[in-house]
């Protein structure tokens, strides 16, 4: 018998998409990140008395239940930095480049321009009121611009890695990332934000700002860098790998469902009173986001990067540090101000799209050449080949 015939015709294929099987969180993120921001402005539209109750908890201006949580958001994710990836990312440079370059040398000014291009110019006939700051009259157009710069000079350090995990990239590179980021920010935001603040005619003590990175930032770093030591040294890597963090891994998750129902809660009547604000903020910040996601997606093809090397680079640059943007902001300006308001705007918008645009690489992946063994895959299944 010929053997051609004893085996049926095998089908070419089919391209599959990276990513692999995904818990019920996961995969209805979306769905409980819309249920917080709804639960959140109903709380504050229920309780009008709780946004002045919890800013009255404070510390020279630092808003301490907003720090609680965002200190229980951030150290699950600083504990994993492992700052030996570091010689890692050094043989390999482009993507680490790529991102500063993103981050640093583009993002900020985009931000500027796209704020100043709507709020500024095109929408300011609509946002005609004006408030008070320390004491001073501003417009609330130029708050709002003031809102989207200190979102567009905070790059993503936190939820930049359940983006990169959900698009099975290159956790290393995104480690590394988060590492060279937070360090970074301790010496440019400050003098970033006062240069661009300033330059917008709106002047910030550079000692506020600098605080203001420190305790949300270094903080739960510092925290993470000891904490890791010492039980690697003291329990072991396994012990390390396979009990504190999975113990430690929901944390991260309610801490941030916890921090945009109290950011929504504080914000509720503010929002629930302006429909129309939150639109207009919404369209710079969308565009920005995408804008700044696909150069960085697209720069990565030229530049010969994997797949798995190329997600991550354009998901970090797309998505911002919220938590200091929204904590600087109510620290320069108060909680109920314009400023504060639309860095909650960039909350409302960053989180689906970027659950969108985490979808666009799971679906272009076989753009790119892959190299699986830098992403952490569930399943084989799970790279992409071409059609």
């Amino acid at each position: 018998m010929n053997p051609e015939h004893t085996h049926p015709t095998q089908s070419p294929p089919k391209p599959v998409q990276a990513g692999g099987q995904l818990n019920i969180f996961e995969r209805y993120l979306t769905f409980w990140v819309a249920l917080c921001i709804i639960s959140g402005i109903t709380l504050g539209r229920l309780l009008p008395n709780l946004a002045t109750t919890l800013d009255a908890l404070s510390l020279h201006q630092i808003s301490i239940p907003i720090a609680i949580c965002l200190f229980f958001m951030m150290y699950p994710i600083m504990v994993k930095i492992d700052f030996s990836q570091a010689k890692k990312a050094a043989q390999t440079p482009r993507p680490v480049l790529l991102t500063l370059v993103v981050n640093w040398l583009i993002k900020p000014f985009t931000m500027v321009l796209l704020a100043q291009l709507f709020l500024g110019n095109l929408f300011r006939p609509l946002l005609s009121q004006t408030e008070v700051v320390n004491g001073t009259t501003i417009p609330l157009a130029d708050s709002y611009i003031a809102g989207s710069i200190l979102l567009g000079i905070a790059p993503c350090t936190a939820m930049v890695l359940m983006w990169g995990y959900l698009s099975f990239s290159n956790q290393g590179h995104t480690l590394v990332m988060v590492a060279i980021n937070s360090l970074a920010m301790l010496f440019l935001y400050a003098p970033l934000g006062r240069w661009l603040l300033a330059a917008n005619e709106l002047t910030v003590p550079w000692q506020t700002i600098t605080l203001s990175v420190l305790i949300y930032v270094a903080l739960p770093l510092l925290a993470g860098v000891i904490s890791r030591s010492w039980i690697l040294h003291n329990k072991g890597k396994a012990w390390f790998e396979q009990v504190f963090l999975k113990r430690l891994g929901p944390l991260s998750i309610i801490a941030m469902l916890t921090t945009l129902v109290l950011l929504f809660a504080l914000k509720g009547d503010l929002i629930a009173r302006n429909p129309l604000h939150i639109l207009l903020i919404a369209v710079p910040l969308f565009i920005q986001t995408n804008v700044i996601f696909a150069l960085t997606y697209g720069l990565a093809k030229p530049l010969g990067l994997t797949y798995e090397d190329a997600a991550p680079a354009a998901l970090i640059g797309a998505s911002n540090h919220f938590e200091v943007a929204i904590a600087t902001a109510v620290t320069l300006f108060g909680l109920n101000s314009g400023a504060a308001l639309a860095t909650v705007v960039g909350v409302l918008i960053e989180v689906p799209v970027m659950l969108m645009l985490v979808k666009v690489c799971q679906r272009t992946a076989f753009w790119f050449p892959r190299d699986p063994a830098k992403a952490t895959l569930p399943d084989p299944r799970c790279l992409a080949v071409k059609p």
